[in-house]
């Protein structure tokens, strides 16, 4: 998904973690890189891969239920 992102120009100015081979992917687009299990930034919710995925759903229903 962050590379879809990238492509679509919707990285820019963002602060986002994906898989770590995809950093300077992620920074070429724009955004700040962060090697985290989870960042949130404004209604934009990333992780790196699946084993952080319950750390991702928890912060992506946080925003659903706002």
């Amino acid at each position: 998904a962050g590379l879809v992102l990238a492509a679509a120009k919707g990285l820019k100015g963002r602060t986002v973690t994906a898989y770590p081979a995809l950093k300077s992917d992620m920074e070429a687009a724009g955004a700040t890189y962060r090697d985290a299990e989870v960042v949130v930034d404004g209604n934009l919710v990333t992780s790196r891969a699946w084993p952080d995925h319950p750390a991702f759903m928890r912060e992506f229903l946080k925003l659903l239920r706002r």
